[in-house]
């Protein structure tokens, strides 16, 4: 049985971790970790007696998890992660908002104890295979903006996903300069700017996570989108992770290297 620690366990998507380890035969829930942590929380969840419950990752100690599933918060994951590297741990993070220089530093520290794991920025498989026909379109159509909606609560802007996605594709466009903007009376109108490619963030009540790629060439636009209705599509991929865990040698970012 593999031990699943799980930070975040009492949000939106740890409640969802919580029910998936739960339904697992080959997983078992040994501790969990949120600074909001209540005893009706462990109770509503049905986490057993044997849990461990923390309020904070520096509680955590050596053995007490084989995973750790962290679904927290941008302020809290690079703080998170570390700890579980730390504790030979392997971390499945969930959580975005790492900065590039973060994600460096958990690699080197992954690498230094000989830890594997994966820094997903989505575990939904239809954004997955968007970023992936993204980065295949990005070198026919090198003219592009990425347009991303979620929920009014989420923390972070740009998401993850698009950032991830506008990575990807500035590694496989041609070298290309975007069009200026000529006029502007509005600042900030075209977005986020990453290496030319603008991103676009909608917060609002009664979305999930969404995303649109728009392409455009000389008479013809293609647009891919992907749609999250319900947090519990991003299940599958946290499974696929779970269960691919040792397979992960070293610290990866993105899904899309275990599937």
């Amino acid at each position: 049985m593999k031990k699943v620690l799980i930070a975040g366990y009492n949000g939106s998507m740890g409640q969802k971790v919580v029910k998936l380890v739960q339904s697992l035969d080959d997983f078992v829930i040994s501790a969990v970790v949120s600074p909001t942590t209540t005893a009706q929380d462990v109770k509503d969840l049905a986490l057993g007696d044997d849990v461990k419950v923390y309020h904070d990752a520096s509680e955590v100690a050596d053995g007490d998890a084989d995973i750790w599933v962290d679904f927290t918060a941008p302020a809290a994951v690079f703080d998170n992660a570390t700890a579980a590297i730390q504790h030979g741990i392997q971390p499945i993070i969930g959580t975005t908002g790492l900065s590039d220089e973060q994600v460096k530093k958990l690699q080197s520290l992954a690498k230094e104890k000989g830890i594997g794991g994966l820094i997903a920025p989505n575990f939904g498989m239809s954004a997955v295979l968007l970023m992936k026909f993204a980065r295949d379109a990005a070198k026919y159509f090198p003219d592009v903006e990425i347009i991303e909606m979620h929920h009014a609560d989420k923390a972070d802007a740009p998401s993850g996903t698009a950032l991830a996605t506008a990575k990807m594709i500035d590694q496989n466009r041609p070298e290309h300069e975007s069009s200026p903007d000529k006029v502007t009376t509005l600042d900030h109108v075209r977005g986020g700017d990453y290496h030319g490619i603008h991103i676009h963030s909608v917060r609002l009540p009664g979305y999930v996570a969404h995303e649109q790629v728009l392409f455009g060439g000389p008479g013809e636009a293609l647009t891919i989108r992907q749609d999250s209705f319900d947090r519990g599509s991003f299940m599958s991929g946290v499974k696929v992770a779970l269960e691919h865990a040792d397979d992960l040698k070293t610290l990866v970012v993105g899904l899309e290297n275990i599937l």
